[in-house]
């Protein structure tokens, strides 16, 4: 039986499950994790969302700014689902619950990004599951042989 999933604005107290997400997905260093979100937490004029996955824990992790200079795009720049928890719909539903509550804003699009390489095949096949179209690659963004891919999905 799946336990039923509940999506909510990341706290202090959920720093430490985000690190180990990040850690067992191997998406970056998890001690990048508190300057990312030091801004959400001290900056009353931040406008970076941030947002977690739970069942009894967390099992999800999600990040969003808007992008300057823009009317209404915004950017996933973090979305992570614990790796024992992948496959049971779970990014789907967070993806959801994300571009629900960026909606609200109001945003019109949503661009998310990832690496070229084999090993982000997964993530590459998940964006067009869930709506979003590639519509860029920047080769050797990240790094020499490390293309950027990017999805794109119209909220309005």
């Amino acid at each position: 039986m799946t336990k039923p999933l509940t999506m909510r604005a990341f706290t202090r107290s959920d720093i430490e499950a985000a690190k180990n997400i990040i850690d067992d997905t191997e998406m970056f260093p998890s001690e990048m994790l508190d300057d990312m979100a030091t801004p959400f937490f001290d900056d009353e004029s931040s406008q970076d969302l941030w947002f977690v996955a739970c069942t009894d824990e967390v099992v999800g992790v999600a990040y969003c700014a808007s992008e300057r200079m823009t009317d209404g795009t915004w950017n996933l720049l973090l979305i992570a689902i614990n790796p024992n928890c992948q496959g049971q719909g779970i990014g789907k539903q967070f993806m959801d619950y994300i571009e629900q509550q960026i909606k609200n804003i109001p945003a019109r699009i949503l661009l998310v990004e990832t690496s070229g390489l084999a090993e982000f095949e997964a993530t590459r096949r998940f964006y067009p599951q869930c709506g979003y179209t590639q519509v860029a690659c920047i080769p050797d963004y990240y790094e020499a042989g490390d293309d950027k891919v990017v999805f794109l999905k119209k909220l309005t």
